[in-house]
């Protein structure tokens, strides 16, 4: 008996459709290896169809007031909490990540991050109007910059989805958003969901490949592009991008230190490390990956994670004693097992270094030890549940080792003293830096970094105005 696979759809100006010219792509489970869906591989026609509808809604949505545009995301959240179980039944068959997790870690934030930014949209406003030339008075508008195309990545495809399409809808734009191709089917969940409560064209869905994120950058209709991706994806969007000005946001790749003192509770940290590092699969760019520990304790904070991972779980979506479930897809699966294959030979496993069991794309939790600064899994991001260690002497070379990768998303540092805190945090070369904790988010709260991580940031008041342009309006008061 076959078994009948889903047919996902692109949501166009207000309804479903198949890709023009009817090409799809499969859509595989990856705790099973199974395919569950087929979505469209959506071509140059989808893409015009999308953006001529995103640029006619634009008009009418720019000009709703802000109490408007809150009324409804404020809709839109309360939709997300009715249909939770429909999101997350999809975000798993999308992710393989537990049932249980999913709904306590991923709902409420993605919720609260709906409502965060529809206060937002009624914080808006530019400085005080004011003489600064004789005879003139100056004011700064905040305005929508227009049609954004939006791309969004494979390991939280829904929360991802909220951080793009939020901050935009409440500041007045048009948003033309793409899924990954492997994880479609939560974010055309999203169309249905919000297409009810917003004008058609306001909010649109196209799925596709790495050719259809290229198409939407390329078109020349929308003012701004958004993606979070690897490195490669960002490079190739700011070039795309380049060629007619288009206003960029770019949200990347990281590579976390964590920098642990001898003063620190060895058992406190690596308990909070180890889930910071593992959960998801260590498929988060701000993951605690990158462990450094002062010389003094390297060694039984090593066995103590060794531990840690050895009793992490992970397993099928519907068990509750999982942290994680598997890593996306084959490719990644691939990605992660190369690291490891090609470690140098001074460095060890502690603990995992193997795929787990036959079916699905699941990988064990990890721990390498003996790491110089110069290996490939210390300079790259893996983005999996690999967690490698390395011993500093010094608060100087903690720094040196912590600030010398090309990326700069996420830090953290553990140590009870408070000066010592300071002073990391304000050396330390990353757009976030956690003390004696790591992974926790808030809407309020700016999430970006710099260098190969990108630039721009999501969340927060920062987030919403970069989503916004800046106007200067000067009249004559004869």
């Amino acid at each position: 008996m076959t078994t009948e696979l889903r047919r996902l759809r692109n949501y166009i100006n207000g309804e479903f459709r198949d890709a023009a010219d009817g090409r799809t792509i499969d859509v595989v489970n990856p705790a099973t290896g199974e395919v569950f869906a087929t979505s469209p591989l959506s071509g140059q026609a989808d893409v015009d169809a999308a953006m001529a509808a995103a640029a006619a809604a634009f008009p009418a949505w720019r000009d709703t007031t802000p109490a408007e545009r809150q009324k409804v995301l404020l809709k839109i959240a309360d939709a997300f909490e009715e249909r939770a179980a429909d999101l997350i039944a999809a975000e798993v068959e999308n992710t393989g990540k537990p049932v249980a997790l999913t709904a306590s870690e991923e709902i409420p934030p993605m919720v609260d991050q709906i409502r965060f930014f529809a206060g937002a949209a009624r914080l808006l406003e530019g400085r005080s109007a004011g003489e600064y030339m004789e005879g003139m008075t100056s004011i700064v508008r905040r305005e929508p910059v227009g049609v954004c195309a939006q791309v969004a990545p494979w390991n939280y495809p829904m929360m991802m989805a909220v951080w793009k399409f939020a901050p935009a809808l409440a500041a007045g734009n048009t948003v033309v958003l793409k899924p990954s191709d492997t994880t479609p089917a939560s974010t055309v969940l999203i169309a249905e969901i919000i297409g009810q409560i917003v004008p058609k064209g306001v909010f649109n869905v196209i799925c596709g490949d790495r050719e259809t994120g290229r198409a939407m950058v390329e078109h020349p209709t929308p003012a701004m592009a958004s993606i979070t991706g690897s490195v490669r994806a960002g490079m190739q969007v700011a070039e795309s991008a380049a060629k007619d000005v288009k206003r960029v946001h770019l949200e990347l790749g990281g590579k976390a230190p964590v920098v642990v003192f001898e003063d620190t509770d060895i058992a406190k940290a690596v308990e909070d490390i180890s889930v910071a590092g593992f959960f998801n699969a260590g498929q988060d760019c701000t993951a605690a990956t990158r462990v450094l520990v002062h010389e003094s304790i390297h060694d039984e904070f090593v066995a103590q994670l060794a531990k840690a991972a050895t009793d992490t779980k992970t397993g099928q979506p519907d068990d509750e004693d999982v942290l994680y479930g598997p890593l996306n897809n084959a490719n990644q699966l691939k990605q992660v097992s190369g690291f490891i294959d090609r470690l140098p030979a001074h460095a060890k496993v502690e603990a995992g270094g193997h795929q787990v069991g036959e079916k699905g794309y699941f990988y064990a939790p990890t721990v390498v030890s003996g790491l110089k600064q110069d290996d490939e899994i210390v300079q790259n991001e893996v983005f999996g549940p690999v967690i490698t260690v390395q011993s500093f002497r010094d608060e100087e070379q903690a720094l040196e080792y912590a600030n010398g990768v090309e990326f700069a998303l996420a830090s953290s540092v553990w140590t009870k003293d408070h000066a010592r805190a300071m002073r990391m945090s304000r050396s330390l070369d990353f757009g976030c830096v956690w003390i004696n904790t790591h992974i926790p988010l808030v809407a309020e709260m700016p999430h970006g970094g710099y260098k190969k991580s990108g630039y721009g940031k999501d969340l927060s008041a920062y987030g919403f105005e970069d989503y916004t342009r800046i106007k200067h309006v000067m009249t004559s008061l004869g």
